[in-house]
C-alpha cells in the first residue's frame, strides 16, 4: 500500500480546481445552463473524491458550491453579484486547502486545519504545469508507430543470417576446385549480390524512416516540457475581476493565442508582469459606467491579453478599451516630483510614457489596492530588463491603451515544414506557411532572374533560399529551386524558392548563441537525434532577406489559369495523398468519394483532368471513363486511371475506355504522375 494515501487526490483536486475557477469567471462573462451544468460536475467530483480520503472541509465546501448553484440548473439568467463573490470565496478556500495539501520537503502531508491555511502559495504563481492528455497519448502513438518500424529491422536479421549461409556455401565452392565449380560460383555470386543490394536498399529505408519517427518521438517528448500560454489565462482573469470589482467596474476579459507554448520560467516571468499590467488597465484605465455612456461606449469595458510568437522572441500584450493614459496628469506628477524642471522642454508623449515605465509615477489620487503606487509598470520593465526583453506602450486618449511585454524564448514547440536547398536542410514554422508551388525549370530560371514570383494574382518577391543562406559565399550546387514555400508574415508575403520538400516535424526551437553569426533569415536552431543543430528560418527574416536581395525587371506575366483537377477515390488516404500532391504542385483540386459523386460534379463544373481510381462500390473507374467519354460536354477532359491492378489486361481495358495514361498504385511516383498530368494539360 503507499506511504501517501492523497496521491492520487491531490491531482484530481489540483485539476478540478483549476477547472472550476477557470469556469467561475467564465460564468460572471456569459451565462448558461451548460456551464452550470458543468461546474456541478465538477464540484460534485470533487466532494466525493474529498470524502473517500477524509477531506471533509474540501467536501463541504465543494457541497456549498453546489448549494449555490443548483437553484439556477434550468435558469438562463446572469448569477446575482453576491452569489458570484460567494462562489469565488469558496473556489479561493478550496484552493487553499488543497494547495496545503502539497507535500513539503521538510513535513509530511497533514490533513487540512479547520480553517482556511495562512501558508499557502502566492496567488501570482503560475499554476504547476502538468501534461495535458492530448499531447501524451500523440507521444505515445508516436513511440507505438516508431516500435513498428523495427519489424522490418528483425526480418533483416534473418536475412541476413541466410546471407551469411549463402557467403560460405559459396566459399566452399570456390576452394573445392572442382571441375565446373567456377560457372556455378560465379552464378550464386550474381545472385548473392542481387540480394545484398535488395537487404541493403530496404534496411536503409527502414533506418530512414525510423530516424524520422524517432526525430518526430523526440520532438514531442521535449515538447511535453513546455507550457500552453493559455494556462496564465486564469490568474489573470480573477486579477481583471478582482480589481473591476474593487474599483466598481464592469469588465470583460479576453485570452488570445493560448495554444502556444512556451518555456515555463519565460510564461512565470511573465505572467507576474502581466499580473500588474491588467490591474494597471482597470485601474487607470477602465471609465465608470456613466464616464463610458458618456464616451458613447458600453458599460462593460474590455481587457484583452494577447501572446504571440515573433520568431525567438515572444510577445504578451495587454489591450483596453478604456480612456488612455493622461499625460496632462503624468506631466503634473513627474513635475511635482522633480523628475521635470521648471526650464525643462515641454515632454512629447513618449517622454512621458517612458517616465511612466520608469516607476514612481501614479496619476491616481489615492493609494488603493490596486493603484496609487506607481509600481505597476515598473515591474513590468524589471522583467524585461532581467531576460533581456523590452516593453511598450502605445495609448490614444479616450480610445484605449495597449502595453506590450516582448521576451526572449529559451525554447518554444512548433510544427514546421523541413525543407532542403543547397545541400543545406533547415525548417520553416508551419503557421507561416501559406501553401507550396511546384516550379517548372523555365519558371523558377525567370523568378530567380526577375526576383518575383506571379502567384494567386499579384507578383510576390522571390528569395532563392540557397543564395539567403549562403549569403557572400559561394553558394554550392544544388538541384535548383523546384519548389516555392509561400511565406507570410501579417499581411506581408515572400515566395521562398528551395530544392525540395522533406515532410513536417514537431521540434523545439532554441535561440542562437549570442556570440554566433548566421544569415538574417535564421530565427533559432533545432537539435536533431545526433546533437547536431538544424536551422529553423524565420518568416520576418526571410521577407526582410527578399527586400535586400530582391532581383530587378518587372515581373512576369501571370500564367493563364489553369482548370480544377477532379480527383475521385473511395480510399480517404488516398484521395487527401493525391491532393497533397497535386495542390503542391501548384493545382486546384476538388474530390469525390465515389464514381456517381465524380460524374455530378464532372457535370457541374469544368475540370482539365480527372484522376480516378478503378475499384470502387457502384459506379467503377472503368465506367466512369466510359460514360464521360460518352457525353459531348465532358469527352474532352482527359482521364488518368490509378489503380493497384497491374495487369495488361487492365491497362488495355483501361485505353479502350478512353483512359489517357494509367498508373499502378504499388509502382506509385508522384514525379511520373505530375509528368502525366502537364503533358495532359498543357502545364
Amino acid at each position: 500500500m503507499s506511504s501517501d494515501p492523497l496521491r492520487y487526490f491531490r491531482v484530481e483536486a489540483r485539476e478540478l480546481v483549476d477547472q472550476i475557477s477557470a469556469g467561475v469567471l467564465d460564468l460572471e462573462q456569459r451565462h448558461g445552463t451548460d456551464l452550470v451544468a458543468r461546474l456541478l460536475r465538477f464540484a460534485h467530483t470533487l466532494k466525493g473524491a474529498a470524502r473517500v480520503v477524509r477531506q471533509q472541509e474540501i467536501a463541504d465546501r465543494a457541497h456549498a458550491f453546489e448549494e449555490v448553484l443548483v437553484p439556477h440548473r434550468g435558469d438562463e439568467g446572469a448569477l446575482p453579484a453576491d452569489e458570484m463573490r460567494e462562489l469565488l470565496r469558496l473556489n479561493d478556500e478550496i484552493e487553499r486547502y488543497v494547495a496545503a495539501l502539497e507535500p513539503r520537503p521538510d513535513q509530511a502531508a497533514a490533513p487540512a486545519d479547520r480553517q482556511p491555511p495562512e501558508t499557502v502559495p502566492h496567488p501570482e504563481q503560475l499554476p504547476a504545469a502538468r501534461a495535458a492528455t492530448a499531447d501524451v497519448d500523440d507521444l505515445l502513438d508516436a513511440v507505438g508507430e516508431t516500435h513498428a518500424r523495427f519489424a522490418p529491422l528483425r526480418a533483416g536479421r534473418t536475412s541476413l543470417e541466410q546471407l551469411r549461409r549463402s557467403a560460405e556455401s559459396l566459399a566452399d565452392q570456390l576452394r573445392s576446385g572442382r571441375p565446373g565449380s567456377a560457372d556455378t560460383a560465379r552464378t550464386a555470386a550474381v545472385r548473392l549480390a542481387g540480394d545484398i543490394s535488395t537487404l541493403a536498399r530496404r534496411l536503409t529505408d527502414t533506418v530512414e524512416q525510423v530516424e524520422r519517427e524517432l526525430d518526430e518521438v523526440r520532438g514531442r517528448a521535449e515538447r511535453l516540457r513546455l507550457v500552453p500560454a493559455s494556462s496564465i489565462f486564469t490568474v489573470l482573469h480573477r486579477a481583471v475581476r478582482d480589481a473591476a470589482d474593487a474599483q466598481g467596474r464592469r469588465v470583460r476579459f479576453d485570452g488570445r493565442g493560448g495554444d502556444l507554448r512556451l518555456d515555463p520560467q519565460v510564461l512565470a516571468s511573465a505572467t507576474n508582469a502581466m499580473l500588474h499590467i491588467v490591474r494597471n488597465a482597470v485601474a487607470h484605465g477602465i471609465e465608470s459606467e456613466p464616464d463610458r455612456a458618456t464616451a458613447g461606449k458600453t458599460p462593460e469595458g474590455s481587457v484583452v491579453v494577447t501572446v504571440e510568437r515573433r520568431g525567438s522572441y515572444a510577445a504578451f500584450l495587454c489591450s483596453d478599451d478604456g480612456r488612455g493614459f493622461d499625460l496632462a496628469a503624468v506631466r503634473r506628477a513627474a513635475r511635482d516630483q522633480g523628475l521635470l524642471g521648471p526650464g525643462d522642454a515641454e515632454p512629447d508623449t513618449q517622454s512621458l510614457l517612458d517616465l511612466v515605465l520608469a516607476g514612481g509615477i501614479s496619476t491616481s489620487p489615492t493609494v488603493t489596492e490596486v493603484a496609487g503606487r506607481g509600481i505597476g509598470l515598473n515591474v513590468a520593465r524589471d522583467v524585461a530588463d532581467q531576460l533581456g526583453g523590452e516593453v511598450s506602450v502605445r495609448t490614444e486618449p479616450g480610445r484605449g491603451t495597449t502595453i506590450e511585454l516582448v521576451l526572449p524564448l529559451a525554447l518554444l514547440s512548433l510544427h514546421g515544414l523541413v525543407v532542403e536547398a543547397a545541400g543545406s536542410v533547415a525548417t520553416v514554422p508551419l503557421d507561416a506557411v501559406l501553401t507550396c508551388v511546384r516550379l517548372p525549370p523555365e519558371q523558377a530560371a525567370a523568378a530567380a532572374l526577375t526576383g518575383r514570383l506571379a502567384h494567386d494574382g499579384e507578383a510576390l518577391p522571390f528569395l532563392p533560399l540557397a543564395r539567403a543562406l549562403y549569403a557572400g559565399t559561394t553558394v554550392p550546387e544544388g538541384g535548383g529551386s523546384a519548389v516555392a514555400v509561400v511565406v507570410r508574415d501579417g499581411d506581408r508575403a515572400v515566395a521562398v524558392g528551395v530544392d525540395r520538400l522533406a515532410g513536417t516535424s514537431t521540434l523545439v526551437v532554441r535561440p542562437l548563441p549570442e556570440l554566433a553569426l548566421a544569415a538574417p533569415v535564421i530565427g533559432g536552431v533545432s537539435m536533431d537525434l545526433d546533437g547536431n543543430p538544424q536551422l529553423v528560418l524565420d518568416a520576418p527574416g526571410l521577407i526582410a532577406e527578399a527586400a535586400v536581395l530582391g532581383g530587378g525587371g518587372a515581373a512576369p506575366p501571370e500564367p493563364a489559369r489553369r482548370l480544377p483537377i477532379l480527383v475521385i477515390d473511395d480510399s480517404l488516404t488516398t484521395r487527401m495523398l493525391e491532393r497533397s500532391i497535386l495542390e503542391s504542385a501548384g493545382y486546384e483540386v476538388d474530390l469525390a468519394a465515389s464514381g456517381e459523386e465524380g460524374l455530378e460534379k464532372a457535370r457541374s463544373r469544368r475540370y482539365g483532368l480527372y484522376l480516378t481510381d478503378i475499384d470502387m462500390p457502384g459506379i467503377d473507374g472503368f465506367t466512369f471513363v466510359e460514360q464521360t467519354r460518352a457525353e459531348a460536354e465532358l469527352a474532352e477532359v482527359p482521364a488518368i486511371l490509378v489503380s493497384s491492378r497491374a495487369s495488361a489486361e487492365d491497362r488495355a481495358r483501361g485505353a479502350a475506355a478512353g483512359a489517357s495514361a494509367y498508373v499502378v498504385k504499388g509502382q506509385f511516383n508522384q514525379e511520373e504522375l505530375l509528368a502525366h498530368i502537364r503533358r495532359l494539360v498543357n502545364a
